[in-house]
């Protein structure tokens, strides 16, 4: 996902959990202009009943709103659900959670769950950071895909950045012990300040053993290439995938 518009004022900074303070600045997405098809406007009306869930300040009901008990998988910031759809299809025994604000890419998600039948998906159209930090209680994910998010390429920038190491203890918290976060970037100084600040985050572990890797993980069999990925692979340009776990005890 590539912002084209200004990040609009913030919101109240929602209450954190004791030990995790968000700054004002850190939130999972910023506005961006986009028009939706009449194709996404249709899975909208059509199926946003059945997979859209309502934010609300209170912890979720995972098996009440997938109708089955299953692990638990969060993604951040689905872009237009290409990914989404192809790693909830190569993995049907789990359950994805899934936090895009921009209508769309809910349309365009919703779309692809349509055509393709598939059935573990649930979208909530709000932003994530408040999604963490009032609907998922500590130690109910199994997992969280963050594939992508924005770069922000502007040193003064950087502070906007997703990234971070209030939100990293947030998702520490949330993870349960043998919980996975994979994030994944195609911008080389952010996969270091990402691969920086997972690491100082002393409940997650580095799944990359391999020296010669230098931290950064294989990209995972489930993770597909998308087309943006294959066009800047072909013109010489890096992806870097980082795989943490949440240590036990």
């Amino acid at each position: 996902m590539r912002p084209v518009t200004a990040s609009p004022p913030l919101p109240p900074t929602p209450a954190a959990p004791p030990g995790v303070a968000h700054p004002k600045t850190i939130r999972s997405f910023v506005l961006r202009a986009g028009r939706t098809t009449t194709g996404q406007a249709k899975a909208l009306q059509t199926l946003g009943p059945r997979y859209l869930l309502p934010y609300a300040p209170a912890p979720l009901d995972a098996d009440t709103a997938f109708g089955r008990h299953a692990p638990l998988v969060l993604e951040i910031g689905f872009g237009m659900g290409e990914a989404t759809a192809h790693i909830a299809r190569v993995r049907p025994d789990d359950n994805f959670l899934c936090c895009e604000v921009h209508e769309p890419g809910v349309g365009a998600l919703l779309k692809r769950i349509g055509e393709q039948g598939i059935a573990n998906i649930r979208i909530l159209q709000h932003d994530a950071v408040e999604v963490l930090t009032h609907m998922l209680p500590e130690a109910s994910l199994d997992g969280v895909h963050i594939f992508f998010p924005d770069p922000w390429h502007k040193k003064r920038h950087h502070k906007r950045r997703l990234i971070q190491p209030p939100f990293v203890a947030l998702l520490a918290s949330r993870l349960k012990p043998g919980g996975y976060v994979h994030c994944a970037t195609d911008w080389q100084p952010y996969a270091e300040q990402m691969l920086a600040v997972l690491s100082a985050e002393p409940r997650l572990a580095n799944t990359s053993t391999d020296p010669a890797l230098a931290g950064y993980a294989p990209r995972p069999d489930y993770r597909p290439l998308t087309k943006f990925e294959q066009r800047g692979l072909r013109l010489g340009h890096g992806v870097w995938d980082l795989v943490f776990v949440r240590r036990h005890g």
